[in-house]
């Protein structure tokens, strides 16, 4: 039986955890604005964004700001809201976590869960497999629609048991869901909060390169699941071969307190609260593509979804909220590493070298071929990524500097801003900067650095494919 203890341990060495990493983040960023000059575009308020956008040619030297001790300890609160203004900024996705911890604590506590995955394992015994390409191709069609990527974190406390159940591991069901809903957001085809954002900003239709971004997401989306399938293949027919095979006997504790046998009773109870709690995600979805809805209104819907589920159950006052505080205690920590990724933004904008960093990108691409132009648009995009995980405040920021750059290099706006959405998505698979990723990654107990070690063969092939895609695109005309 494999040790629950860190291996790193042994080799006289542990990983630093994402805390540890975030927090670094926070500090190296606060030095940057002691030497990075501080600057700033002009902006204009845009009616059809609702934001202000910066206007090119206007960036100009500014006071610098740069940030001391005292910023570096108040980024982390500073990242849940503002504490001048009171204006949140990650506390409402926190918040959402957390109540997604009760919910699932209620579920479980009726064991509904134990006995739906003896069951599921029962109905797809020798098909098992065939819950990767399907699962994945739901979670991309979440992510090219309408961005899928916060409302992820609610699917992998359901997941990662009926992956464990069925012989995979915790980095299995992790990379379903967060490469799933990540190469359908790098191939974003109609994403209102990547490829439309950025659409507007650059003065184009969305509709421009669409079919170029749909070719885009279908190869993608298929080397990915081939990737993750071959992946989960060798660590069925061997378990040692999992990189985090040291944590199995923890993760099985953790995710099957106790592990569902096929013989466990599945009552018309359970039925019930698998149905409700079903329901409970396709009201999310619904909510969120057609209704306008986010982290407010979901986070009441999951609340009010526990305690439907907690009275059909039966489970009464007590045991009710005794399952849904210690459901939201078991999530705290993603909660907190979520307001901690979001201080880092914080401390650049604070200190004045988010523009300053933007005028670097817009001056480096003068002068360029047109295959180079756009090659060089790419990577200036994941450099930027970095800085600004989301996507539409980076399509804000960066679309209205760089797409009339491209009118001079001779290259069409709507490959900018293809190249915008494929970096933006290919960055937010791995950035530690995005409440997405750490947050998949702490609730799934994989650490960043395993992610790093099992997801860089696969970035390096979606690289490879967006940049001849790109480069094919100028050289032969990009396809409407």
């Amino acid at each position: 039986m494999p040790s629950t203890e860190e291996p790193d341990i042994k080799s006289g060495f542990r990983f630093p955890s994402a805390f540890t990493i975030l927090f670094a983040l926070i500090v190296l960023v606060a030095v940057l604005t002691w030497i990075i000059p501080a600057g700033q575009y002009e902006r204009v308020a845009s009616e059809a964004l609702g934001k202000d956008v910066p206007v090119a040619g206007t960036y100009a030297p500014t006071d610098a700001a740069p940030q001391g001790f005292f910023d570096v300890i108040l980024a982390p609160i500073a990242g849940f809201y503002d504490p001048v203004e009171y204006v949140a900024r990650a506390i409402d996705v926190s918040l959402f976590v957390l109540i997604i911890g009760g919910f699932i604590g209620v579920v479980t506590r009726t064991g509904a869960i134990d006995a739906g995955i003896a069951r599921a394992m029962v109905r797809l015994k020798g098909r098992e497999n065939w819950m990767i390409p399907i699962l994945m191709a739901l979670f991309a069609l979440g992510g090219t629609t309408y961005g899928m990527a916060e409302e992820t974190l609610a699917f992998y406390v359901l997941l990662i048991p009926v992956m464990i159940a069925a012989k995979y591991d915790a980095l299995t069901a992790v990379a379903v869901i967060l490469l799933g809903a990540g190469v359908g957001v790098l191939g974003s085809t109609v994403n209102a909060f990547s490829t439309v954002i950025a659409s507007d900003a650059a003065g184009i239709s969305f509709a421009d390169g669409l079919v170029l971004r749909l070719i885009i997401l279908v190869v993608c989306w298929g080397v990915t699941v081939a990737f993750v399938m071959r992946y989960a293949a060798k660590v069925r027919a061997d378990p040692t071969k999992s990189l985090v095979y040291d944590r199995q006997a923890a993760n099985e504790a953790h995710f099957l307190a106790e592990t569902p046998s096929e013989n466990v009773g599945f009552t018309v109870l359970h039925k019930i609260v698998l149905i409700l709690f079903a329901l409970t995600f396709g009201v999310m979805i619904w909510g969120v593509s057609i209704g306008g809805w986010w982290m407010a209104e979901m986070s009441g819907l999951f609340l009010a979804a526990a305690i439907v589920i907690g009275i059909v159950a039966r489970l009464g006052e007590g045991k009710l909220v005794e399952a849904f505080v210690n459901g939201a205690r078991d999530l705290l920590g993603v909660a907190l590493i979520i307001g901690l990724a979001r201080g880092i933004v914080v401390v650049m904008d604070a200190g004045m070298i988010t523009d300053t960093i933007l005028h670097a990108a817009e001056t480096s691409v003068a002068g360029l071929s047109q295959t180079a132009f756009i090659l060089v648009i790419y990577w200036v995009q994941v450099g930027l990524s970095f800085f600004v995980p989301s996507t539409s405040g980076l399509a804000v920021l960066s679309m209205p500097i760089l797409a009339p750059v491209a009118d001079f290099a001779g290259v069409k706006r709507e490959l900018v801003v293809t190249a915008f959405a494929t970096a933006s998505g290919m960055v937010n698979l791995i950035t530690p900067t995005s409440a997405v990723v750490m947050g998949g990654l702490a609730i799934g107990r994989v650490p960043y650095e395993r992610w790093l070690r099992f997801v860089w063969p696969l970035l390096l092939v979606l690289t490879v494919i967006v940049m001849a895609a790109l480069a094919l695109a100028v050289l032969f005309g990009a396809p409407a």
